[in-house]
This record gives C-alpha cells, sequence and structure tokens, in this order.
C-alpha cells in the first residue's frame, strides 16, 4: 500500500492569485445569475422613494461604498453621505432617519458594528439594505433587504474578487433605482468580464512595473470621481499586502497641501478614468508633470505614452462609471506582484484577520 500523500506546501500568494484570476467568471455570474435579484430588491426600494441615502461599510467595501456615492449623486441626483458609526455604537445618537436608505457593504456581514449600528439604523425609520458575500451572515439577517454578490468564498485577506462583485452590484442597484433609464447601463456592463480577461492576461506588464517599484518607500494615488475610490482601494491593497505606505488622495485634495512631499523619487500612481474625472484630473498631472514625479498612469494609451510608466486600459467605449471595476485589475495585480518580489506573502498580511470584529 503507498503512502497517503502529504498536502501541497503552501505558495506565496497561490490563493490570492486564484481569486483575482477568478474575476471575470465572479462578473458573469453576477450579471447572468444576480441581476434579476438585484433589479427586484431595487424596484422595491425605489417605489419608497427615500429622501437621501447614507452608506455604511469598513475597509475595502467602505471603497465600494465610495463608489456608490458618486453613482447615486450623479446618476440619481440623491443626496448621499458615509456614515461614522461610532456616532451611534460608541456615543449611542439616535438620528431620525425617516425615508432614508441605508446601504451596509460587507464581504463577510460579520462585523459586530456593522450589525449594530445597521439595527440603529432600522429602528430609527430607514429602509436597510445589506449588500454582502454572505446570505446568512448576521448583517443580512438584521437588513429588510440583502443583495449577494456571488462572488463565492474568498480565502485570501486581500479582498479581491469581492471588491469587483460589490461594485458591480452596486452599479446594477443604481441602475435600477432608475427603472427605464436603467436598462441600458445595465446592458454596458456585459463587456466587462471579457474586459477584465483581457487584463488579467497581461500579467507580465505588471510584473515589470512591480520590479521598477519594488523597493519603493512610498507611494503615493491619486484621481478624481469616479476612479478615487479606485486609489484609494489600490492604495489599501498596497500597504496590506507590501507594507509600503501607500496615501490616496482626490486630485483636487492633493494640491490644496500633499504636493509638496511629492519629489522624484517615490512614485504617484494617478487613475485616469476616460470621461469627465480624467479631465478634471489633468491639471494636477500637469503639475505631478511639472515637479519632475515618477508618474505612473492607469488609464488610455496616450495618457500612459506620457507618463514616467504605466498600463493602458482597453476601456474605451466603456462608460465612465463602469471603468472603476477595470482599473483596479492591474492595481490588484500591482500589489500582489510587489509584495511577492518583496519576499512577503501576499494571502496572510501580518497582523490581520479575514473577519475584522471591530465594534
Amino acid at each position: 500500500m503507498s503512502a497517503p500523500s502529504s498536502p501541497s506546501p503552501h505558495l506565496p500568494g497561490q490563493v490570492m492569485a486564484a481569486e483575482m484570476a477568478e474575476q471575470p467568471a465572479v462578473l458573469r455570474r453576477v450579471l447572468d445569475e444576480g441581476a434579476a435579484a438585484i433589479r427586484e430588491v431595487a424596484e422595491r426600494i425605489a417605489a419608497r422613494n427615500p429622501r437621501f441615502v447614507l452608506l455604511t461599510a469598513r475597509g475595502t467595501s467602505d471603497n465600494a461604498a465610495l463608489y456608490a456615492k458618486y453613482l447615486l449623486e450623479i446618476q440619481l441626483g440623491k443626496p448621499c453621505g458615509l456614515t461614522s458609526m461610532s456616532t451611534t455604537t460608541a456615543y449611542g445618537a439616535q438620528p431620525d432617519l425617516t425615508d432614508c436608505l441605508v446601504i451596509t457593504i460587507s464581504q463577510s456581514g460579520g462585523s459586530p458594528d456593522l450589525v449594530a449600528s445597521t439595527e440603529a439604523a432600522r429602528a430609527a425609520g430607514a429602509i436597510t439594505l445589506a449588500v454582502t458575500n454572505n446570505a446568512d451572515s448576521p448583517l443580512a439577517a438584521v437588513s429588510e433587504f440583502h443583495i449577494d454578490v456571488l462572488a463565492g468564498a474568498e480565502k485570501a485577506l486581500p479582498a479581491t474578487k469581492t471588491y469587483t462583485a460589490e461594485l458591480l452590484a452596486l452599479y446594477l442597484f443604481v441602475a435600477g433605482l432608475r427603472g427605464g433609464a436603467g436598462a441600458e447601463a445595465a446592458e454596458a456592463a456585459k463587456a466587462l468580464p471579457e474586459l477584465a480577461e483581457s487584463v488579467l492576461a497581461r500579467r507580465g506588464e505588471v510584473r515589470e512595473l512591480a520590479a521598477r517599484y519594488r523597493f519603493a518607500e512610498r507611494m503615493v494615488l491619486t484621481s478624481r470621481g469616479y476612479g478615487y475610490p479606485t486609489a484609494k482601494e489600490a492604495a489599501l491593497k498596497l500597504m496590506e499586502t507590501s507594507y509600503i505606505p501607500a496615501l490616496s488622495y482626490s486630485g483636487a485634495d492633493l494640491l490644496h497641501g500633499p504636493l509638496a512631499m511629492v519629489d522624484n523619487v517615490s512614485p504617484v500612481i494617478a487613475v485616469v478614468t476616460e470621461g469627465k474625472g480624467g479631465e478634471a484630473l489633468q491639471p494636477v498631472l500637469d503639475r505631478l508633470r511639472d515637479r519632475g514625479a515618477d508618474l505612473v498612469v492607469i488609464g488610455e494609451q496616450s495618457e500612459v505614452d506620457r507618463a514616467s510608466a504605466g498600463f493602458a486600459l482597453p476601456t474605451a467605449g466603456l462608460p465612465e462609471e463602469l471603468q472603476p471595476i477595470v482599473e483596479i485589475l492591474p492595481l490588484q495585480m500591482l500589489a500582489y506582484e510587489v509584495t511577492i518580489a518583496r519576499g512577503q506573502d501576499p494571502d496572510a498580511p501580518r497582523s490581520l484577520a479575514k473577519v475584522t470584529e471591530t465594534r
């Protein structure tokens, strides 16, 4: 009898790499299996005509919430805010949330402060919606409505496929709130899985960028409009995997002081969304070039050609509000490749747990 085979040794980053590669399939699943349920939830909430929206989240999901804020304010004209959960969980505030839609976004749906703040919001009269990757989570249980992002189990500590799934689910939800006007928007999303595949296939290009920046002591990330959540999420990915301090700013905020720290050594990564956000970022890019910054552009080829380095995105013709789902992919890969090049394991960043139980 042969001896049982021993488990395969863990290779650094193998789980994160596999989950990044799943993203085209996850996006297809959201479109094919989740869109109808998302549209139904959107129609039921639209019938209640909420007067404003509050978005609640932590970490990666907080960046998805910021993306939703742009969608809701631009596409629907709904005033939106990002909540400070401690006002209710620590200070016991009791706001009047009558006719307010409170959207709580969480991959696990298990953090106690997210659950407690959602319970408090519902008691205060809010319409509550949970957007999670776990339909059986405590957060889903306490919310009036729930959207499952259908990403499947995510085992690597850095969130990748759940983030892009959240973005797509939120995009489809806002399209559903728009009713008939959102039908064309939902149709445009069908291009995403193929675009994601094409970007993820270019790992070699990202590896070259990683070799250039593996010894960076600091990175600055910037964007405007729909690209700003991408800059924030990319900074988070770089910090939690490679441990490189990565500072994210809207382009406008970068000019209000932080520009003074930019030099020709530490890279500045600019996410240049094709559309109004990218147009608004142009004066910032001009200032960065004038300062001799090591400018890395994630955007269309013409913008990459004017930078020190970059990654050209195949997003021509894709609506600006959908581009963040593609923009983040090379930046996820960059965080992964820089971490591997530095001899670290991106699957298991030190001091972190998959479910962060803040209160």
